[in-house]
């Protein structure tokens, strides 16, 4: 008899674990997305999906909130303007893991060269703009035994 993987098992296998976060309708504000806790993961893929249209100047990006003592809030991609040119429900988000690159918009965006380590804290979206709606989706790993990465 064949035993077949499922593709849950399939993507956890490759990818990791999965959480998902909806922002709610974007404000001109700092969201907490994700929380990190218990020690450093590894994210494999971060990318989010609009789901409601993005149709207001909107810069914004990901950033990481360390809680370690001394430690210092990092850009996970560079402030991209996602709204001038409307992003419509539907688009995918995604960006190559690289602070510097900008957030790529539609099917076939590339998400994560490589995998991207955090230490606790939060993964939170910063936004310019005062329309529309993601929903990010992150896959991880643990890089310490009791490491865990979840909604906010």
């Amino acid at each position: 008899m064949t035993a077949m993987i499922g593709g849950n098992d399939l993507r956890t296998i490759a990818l990791g674990n999965r959480a998902s976060k909806a922002t709610g309708t974007l404000a001109a504000t700092t969201v907490p997305l994700f929380t990190v806790t218990g020690g450093q993961v590894m994210i494999t893929a971060i990318y989010g999906i609009v789901t409601t249209s993005i149709t207001v100047a909107n810069s914004y990006k990901l950033q990481h909130n360390p809680t370690t003592v001394g430690a210092t809030t990092n850009d996970l991609v560079a402030a991209t303007d996602i709204g001038t040119t409307d992003t419509p429900a539907g688009d995918i988000l995604a960006f190559d893991g690289v602070r510097a690159s900008s957030i790529v918009r539609g099917g076939g965006a590339q998400s994560l060269r490589g995998g991207v380590i955090l230490q606790p804290g939060q993964i939170e979206s910063v936004s310019a703009g005062t329309d529309g709606a993601i929903t990010w989706v992150v896959t991880w790993v643990p890089m310490d035994n009791g490491a865990v990465l979840a909604a906010a």
